[in-house]
């Protein structure tokens, strides 16, 4: 992963990493250990699903960035029938608190997306990538000989 991607990440899951540091010792307090339990789910899904969601969109920008607006859009379709899945899969569970789980996902997915919109309007992204014009060059030094 390229440096401003690692940074680009870092600068996302850390915030909501500590949020949801948060979200386990307020749900461990009000709900005990079963609501500390499903807060930490909870914030560990938001993480995991956000987290391959943006691996998988820069990697789609870098290889076929003609497809990037259809696979942002379906990826997070994705993530919404794959969270919807899991939601259903454990809705009677008692191995955790429904409640601090649906908000701790809810609170750590939002500081996610605020924590990359953030991040990008801080990055320092070129509007020309200056290897490109060297690579063009060379392509068509090579090709003139």
């Amino acid at each position: 992963m390229p440096s401003n991607d690692a940074r680009n990440l870092l600068l996302t899951a850390v915030p909501t990493a500590a949020v949801g540091v948060i979200a386990v010792a307020v749900s461990g307090a009000v709900a005990g250990g079963k609501g500390a339990l499903g807060a930490a789910v909870g914030v560990v899904l938001a993480i995991l699903f956000m987290g391959i969601g943006l691996y998988v969109l820069q990697w789609t920008a870098k290889t076929l960035p003609h497809l990037f607006q259809a696979m942002g859009l379906m990826l997070y379709v994705a993530q919404l029938l794959l969270l919807l899945i899991f939601v259903g899969l454990f809705k009677d569970t008692t191995i955790f608190n429904a409640k601090a789980f649906a908000l701790s996902l809810v609170v750590a997915t939002v500081v996610w997306m605020a924590s990359q919109a953030r991040a990008h309007m801080k990055a320092k992204l070129f509007y020309v990538d200056p290897d490109s014009q060297e690579r063009e060059k060379s392509q068509k030094a090579g090709s003139a000989s």
